[in-house]
């Protein structure tokens, strides 16, 4: 006769397992956590000439390990890694931007364009509006430019 309390232990894990994918998603935890939960089932309501063996925990224990070794690599296939949805100004050194108000030196009067968004800018020199500059520096919220080519002329 098997021991119901594999099965329930089974289930128990299984439990465990989803309720942290719930609390850090991620997917990570789901393959084994569903192969616990109905292996926890099959002991408590389908005896079965494995489960009863000794070999049968093992047997399903090693069937969610090689679930969630298999599953990693996939997961990293599928969604690969990308940039942070936030940004930081740290984040952004070395990326190019647009002056759209002029850098006045050593003040936060100016402002850059930085992919869809816009950044206090400081610089030690004067800097017109629509010169590309380069980011040297990131803090707080604020950035420090370099010009990248010469400024525009005016007309």
């Amino acid at each position: 006769m098997i021991d119901p309390a594999i099965g329930i232990v089974l289930v128990v894990v299984g439990i465990i397992l989803l309720a942290s994918e719930l609390v850090h998603p991620g997917a990570l935890l789901l393959i084994p956590a569903s192969i616990l939960l109905v292996a926890g089932f099959l002991y408590l309501f389908l005896p079965s000439d494995l489960l009863d063996s000794y070999y049968g925990p093992i047997a399903i224990i090693v069937a969610a390990i090689l679930a969630a070794l298999i599953e990693i690599p996939y997961y990293r296939w599928v969604a690969p890694t990308h940039k942070p949805m936030s940004t930081t100004s740290a984040g952004l050194v070395g990326d190019e931007a647009i002056v759209i108000a002029p850098v006045v030196p050593n003040t936060l009067r100016g402002k850059v364009r930085v992919r869809s968004e816009i950044w206090s800018a400081r610089s030690n020199q004067e800097i017109p509006v629509g010169t590309r500059v380069k980011i040297v520096h990131g803090e707080g919220v604020s950035v420090s430019v370099e010009p990248i080519d010469s400024p525009p002329k005016a007309s």
